[in-house]
């Protein structure tokens, strides 16, 4: 089990301190959604809809590039 969870509101990550998600939680997740990168698109959006509401202060652009951008 990963110890690279986000921890909210501040959306950082448990293991490391980064930003969610962090390098090695992106690693992680593309091995997990190995040849199901849809699947990976969508449960990123549905951190991203929660993250929006948490993090207001953080221009949209930022965080769709944060949790889906780094996916293609």
């Amino acid at each position: 089990m990963t110890t690279h969870l986000p921890v909210t509101p501040p959306w950082t990550c448990g293991g490391c301190g980064a930003d969610w998600p962090c390098q090695t939680r992106q690693r992680e997740l593309l091995a997990e959604f190995d040849r199901a990168r849809v699947s990976l698109a969508l449960y990123l959006a549905a951190h991203l809809v929660h993250a929006a509401q948490d993090l207001a202060h953080v221009p949209a652009g930022r965080l769709h590039h944060r949790f889906l951008g780094w996916t293609r």
